[in-house]
């Protein structure tokens, strides 16, 4: 448990990423590291996070100090790390200057950037384009999406990353907005590739010819369509779409959200279920293809309920209501997010000095905790490198740390829309595992591995059709 220290600001001024108010002294009774001069651990954390932190752990343990980034972080791993950040019972850790100084350029005032009061309303207001209505509604318009292009894949060879980034985008397109992009589509899809790489680049400024220029541009154009568009659906009236959902959002007093408010949750929420639904689709559908006999399990569960393949080739919907059903296909994809969270890390920024694992940690101490680290451990995990669905049967979750397993975060921030990413996924298997067997054509793919992980080939399959 934490413990707070007597007469702490209850506010520490916000930080931009390398501009840190701790010294070296503020924290040296911590251990860890600071690297080479003045960049320290930056890019050997960049190059290989997850080796970086299994070092890190086995030297100095699980609470550890690492200077990168221009700054001092506090590592803090483990699933008490993890439910003491994300379930900020005592209003600790501030979300918003954790992720502030990664993101504040390029997603700012997105859900996940907000504090307590603020972050509760807006919240609320929002979660009314995930009722079940307006789910019903995605889930006809996932199935329409994924049937058409999934059947146009055909048999044979391909890239599955860069082929279900597009898709996501256009089911995104579909079901978020309402409407076809037309010509600018991939000026869309590019702008949000440039922000999640901005996201991280070492260089901060949007210099030109910089990934932080990319990224800021990026930005500029959504900001200018998503305006224009909030603009129209509040004029024309609502829709079923998720954009004309949060458009016309209110607070519990009846009053709208201001207009740049909508566009930066939509940007946000857009990158979102984009980037990390195609890196989770991906990896799921990579672990399926190296173990046959789950993907055949999968197969026979689908097609038990929805029918498969209907009499004229085309493969029968996966109805809202049936979601349910599929309860291998759910315990998968948890296997999946396991093994490879879209989300490997988290920052916070400490508003109070408070106590961890034995150490003092000072109130504006940069924070972070890490998913990868302890969906591997095997402290909590039996064969942690192993593929085992069966990790997530009712028993073995109830038996196990409620926060050994977060990909979608916890407490007031859990991911507001991850019921629409599992409803997304299983759309997505129930379309393409019954017109299709699929392997890998290259054997194992290398990752990158930050800041949302996917294969750096693309992943190359085979898809054989099920006659």
């Amino acid at each position: 448990m934490a413990t707070l220290a007597p007469h702490q600001p209850a506010e520490i001024a916000p930080t931009h990423w390398g501009q840190g108010t701790l010294s070296d002294d503020d924290l040296s009774h911590i251990p860890g590291e600071k690297g080479w001069p003045i960049v320290g651990h930056t890019f050997t954390q960049l190059a290989d996070p997850h080796a970086f932190t299994r070092r890190m752990v086995e030297t100095y343990g699980r609470v550890y100090r690492v200077h990168s980034m221009g700054g001092w972080n506090v590592a803090m791993v483990g699933p008490e790390a993890n439910e003491l950040v994300l379930f900020n019972r005592d209003k600790i850790f501030s979300s918003t200057q954790g992720w502030g100084p990664v993101l504040d350029q390029l997603f700012p005032r997105g859900l996940m950037l907000l504090d307590f009061d603020h972050h509760r309303a807006d919240r609320r207001a929002l979660s009314i384009a995930f009722k079940p209505g307006p789910m019903r509604h995605y889930a006809d318009a996932l199935n329409r999406g994924i049937s058409r292009r999934v059947g146009q894949w055909g048999g044979g060879e391909m890239r599955f990353y860069p082929a279900i980034k597009e898709l996501t985008l256009d089911l995104a397109a579909d079901s978020f907005i309402g409407l076809p992009f037309g010509p600018e589509a991939d000026r869309i899809n590019q702008a949000f590739v440039d922000m999640v790489q901005a996201s991280v680049a070492p260089i901060r400024k949007p210099l030109p010819f910089t990934q932080m220029k990319r990224g800021v541009d990026g930005r500029a154009f959504l900001v200018d369509y998503f305006s224009k568009e909030t603009r129209r659906r509040r004029a024309e009236g609502g829709g079923q779409d998720m954009f004309s959902q949060f458009a016309t959002a209110e607070y519990e007093d009846g009053s709208q959200m201001a207009v740049d408010e909508v566009v930066d949750h939509m940007n946000f929420l857009m990158m979102a279920a984009h980037d990390t639904i195609t890196s989770s689709a991906t990896s799921l559908l990579w672990l399926l293809a190296k173990h046959p006999e789950w993907q055949e399990k999968l197969r026979q569960e689908i097609e038990a309920v929805t029918g498969g393949l209907a009499g004229d080739g085309t493969v029968r919907d996966l109805a809202y209501e049936d979601l349910g059903k599929l309860e291998l296909t759910d315990m998968a994809f948890k296997e999946a997010l396991r093994f490879v969270p879209p989300v490997p890390s988290m920052p916070r920024r400490a508003l109070r000095e408070f106590e961890f694992g034995g150490y003092r940690i000072p109130a504006g101490a940069h924070v972070g905790i890490n998913i990868y680290h302890t969906h591997h451990d095997a402290e909590y995990w039996d064969d942690p490198w192993s593929f085992d669905p069966m990790r997530f049967t009712p028993d073995k979750v109830k038996a196990r740390h409620k926060y050994a397993w977060v990909p979608f975060g916890g407490g007031a921030h859990m991911c507001l829309g991850l019921h629409f990413a599992y409803m997304q996924v299983k759309i997505l298997l129930a379309q393409l595992l019954p017109r299709y067997r699929v392997e890998l054509t290259d054997g194992d793919p290398d990752w990158q591995e930050w800041p949302i992980p996917k294969p750096k080939d693309g992943l190359k399959i085979k898809l054989t059709a099920i006659s």
